[in-house]
């Protein structure tokens, strides 16, 4: 079965931190680019960040530079997302997302940034 699968999500406080997976099957994961994204609270779903298939380029979006690290396990399908010092902005629905022709999403893990 073609899917992604996110944990890792739940309750932490400012300044706090959490590492978030993203489980991949049925497909050559190894071939493709991956991201992920977030959607707060009443707005658009954004990108957070970008991993090459090998691993070697990753971006960020401004607001998570320098706190956040993406990065993959090619040979365990796994996707990562190491989120440090964060901020109740942070607070979102965080999905992973497959690039390319066929694009393919998770179907999120929730994080709460409150004291």
């Amino acid at each position: 079965q073609v899917q992604l699968v996110e944990s890792g999500g739940g309750l932490v406080q400012p300044g706090g931190s959490l590492r978030l997976s993203c489980a991949a099957s049925g497909f050559t994961f190894s071939a493709y680019i991956m991201h992920w994204y977030r959607q707060p609270p009443g707005k658009e779903r954004e990108r957070v960040a970008r991993i090459s298939s090998i691993g070697t380029e990753t971006n960020y979006a401004d607001s998570v530079k320098g706190r956040f690290t993406i990065s993959r396990d090619n040979a365990k399908n796994t996707v990562f997302l190491q989120m440090n010092s964060l901020k109740p902005e942070d607070t979102a629905v965080y999905y992973c997302y497959r690039a390319g022709a066929d694009p393919l999403w998770g179907q999120g893990t929730q994080v709460t940034v409150s004291s």
